[in-house]
C-alpha cells in the first residue's frame, strides 16, 4: 500500500479509495443481495434484518480471517478451492428451483424463525468461494504489510462493516417495499420467480468458474 498515514494507519485519500472499491464490492449484485431482497418481500423490514446480522456475521469472520492470511492458504489450495464452489453452485441452484416450485404458492402458514432466517442467510454468505477472493483482495491492495495490522483493523474493519450493514439494509428495505407495492398475485408471483432465476444464475456462473475441477470430475 503507497504512503502510511504515521506508519499505522490509511490518509484520507487511501480511506476513500476503499470506500470506493468496498462500495462497488457490496453493491454489486449477488447472493447475499437476492436474499436480502427476498426476505424483505416475504418476512418485512424488523425480521428481515436478521438476516442483515447474518451477513454482517461472516464479513467479520472473513475481515478477520483475510488479516491473518487464512483465505491466501484457502485461495492456495485449487482443488479445495473448486469443490467449494461446486458445493456453492449446488446450494444457490436448489434455493433458486425451490424459489421458482414455491413462486405461484401462498406463503407458508409456519412462520420461519430468527434461527433459521440467521442460518440461511449466514449459509449463503459463507457458501459463495468467491467472497473469500473478494476480502483478500481488499487486503491484498489496502493493507501495508509493514504497518501493525491490528491498528490498520481499526480503520478497516469499522468501514467495511458499516457500508455493508448500509447497503444490505437497503436491499431489504427495498424488498419490503416491492413486496408492498405487488399487489397482484401474478405480479407477486413473477417478483418470487425472478428472485429464485437469480439464484439459479449465480449458482450456474460459480459453478461454471470453478475451472480447478474440470480435470478431476
Amino acid at each position: 500500500m503507497g504512503n502510511r498515514a504515521a506508519g499505522i494507519l490509511m490518509d484520507l485519500h487511501q480511506w476513500l479509495i476503499f470506500v470506493s472499491f468496498w462500495l462497488i464490492f457490496v453493491l454489486t449484485p449477488g447472493p447475499n443481495a437476492l436474499n436480502c431482497l427476498q426476505n424483505g418481500m416475504q418476512l418485512g423490514l424488523r425480521r428481515a434484518l436478521i438476516g442483515v446480522a447474518a451477513i454482517l456475521v461472516q464479513a467479520t469472520a472473513f475481515l478477520i480471517l483475510s488479516a491473518v492470511g487464512i483465505s491466501a492458504l484457502i485461495l492456495a489450495s485449487p482443488m479445495a478451492f473448486g469443490i467449494a464452489q461446486l458445493i456453492g453452485a449446488g446450494f444457490l441452484i436448489w434455493l433458486g428451483l425451490r424459489g421458482w416450485i414455491n413462486a405461484a404458492r401462498p406463503a407458508p402458514q409456519i412462520q420461519r424463525t430468527s434461527g433459521s432466517i440467521f442460518g440461511r442467510a449466514l449459509a449463503i454468505a459463507v457458501i459463495n468461494p468467491k467472497s473469500v477472493a473478494g476480502y483478500l483482495a481488499a487486503f491484498s491492495q489496502f493493507v501495508d504489510p509493514v504497518a501493525p495490522i491490528g491498528s490498520q483493523m481499526w480503520v478497516i474493519m469499522p468501514t467495511a462493516l458499516t457500508i455493508t450493514t448500509l447497503v444490505y439494509t437497503g436491499f431489504t428495505a427495498l424488498g419490503v417495499g416491492l413486496g408492498r407495492a405487488a399487489l397482484g398475485l401474478a405480479f407477486h408471483t413473477n417478483l418470487r420467480r425472478a428472485v429464485a432465476v437469480g439464484f439459479i444464475a449465480f449458482g450456474a456462473i460459480l459453478g461454471v468458474s470453478a475451472p480447478q475441477m474440470r480435470g478431476v470430475l
